[in-house]
């Protein structure tokens, strides 16, 4: 997931960066409000996370402004100030959360998969090798055989989907699908791919593993 973090406390930034990065997330820091308006349009992240008290534009203009170019991009702010104005008008300014300082870095975690999820695009139906998957319709087969997956089973196969060709890790799986505030574990991962593997026989793909670095889902070498 790839995150712009807009804050001027260099230490803050730099340990709100360590741990995001920890979680899987691309981070991608700007001091000041100006700068976060220029990030925003050159590289929209899928959330963003802004400070209120900023140098140049404040957090409150940072959103105005990009609510005004009709970008929806998520919004968490993060501010000292507890005062119910403040949340009113962050939230009517245009963005989607906010946490007030200090917080719990886990909490901080949480609601930014959760904007992040919410922001997802709808997939419709995404194909590879001989399975149909049609997230909207929630129906899945293998040919002309229905496939049968229990509801943590179809999300993570639905992101594996999404990342076809390309290696994605136990934790960024997490990340993606476990909902706010849900524990889920990298052994229970295992677990759901495992299952995966054997549902998926004669589906023409390869779910394989890489070691030391996560799972991979390909479409299988002609015989």
């Amino acid at each position: 997931m790839h995150v712009l973090l807009v804050e001027d406390d260099a230490v803050l930034a730099d340990g709100l960066t360590r741990t995001l990065q920890g979680h899987g997330m691309q981070v991608e820091l700007a001091g000041d409000g100006l700068q976060a308006d220029l990030q925003l349009q050159r590289n929209p992240p899928q959330v963003a996370v802004l400070d209120i008290g900023l140098p140049g534009i404040d957090g409150f203009e940072v959103v105005r402004r990009l609510r005004a170019r009709g970008d929806t991009t998520p919004v968490l702010l993060l501010t000292a100030r507890d005062a119910v104005e403040d949340r009113v008008r962050g939230l009517e300014t245009g963005a989607d959360d906010y946490l007030v300082k200090p917080f719990a870095t886990p909490e901080l975690v949480a609601r930014i998969r959760a904007l992040g999820r919410r922001n997802a695009p709808k997939t419709g139906v995404l194909t590879l090798g001989n399975l149909v998957f049609d997230s909207g319709a929630r129906r899945a087969r293998i040919g002309d055989r229905p496939l049968e997956l229990s509801a943590r089973e179809w999300a993570v196969l639905e992101y594996l989907l999404q990342q076809a060709g390309r290696v994605v890790s136990k934790q960024q799986i997490i990340d993606t699908i476990a909902p706010w505030g849900e524990d889920l574990t990298l052994n229970a991962v295992e677990v759901y791919v495992s299952r995966l593997r054997l549902k998926l026989e004669g589906a023409g793909l390869a779910l394989r593993t890489i070691r030391g670095f996560g799972y991979l889902l390909e479409a299988a070498p002609a015989a």
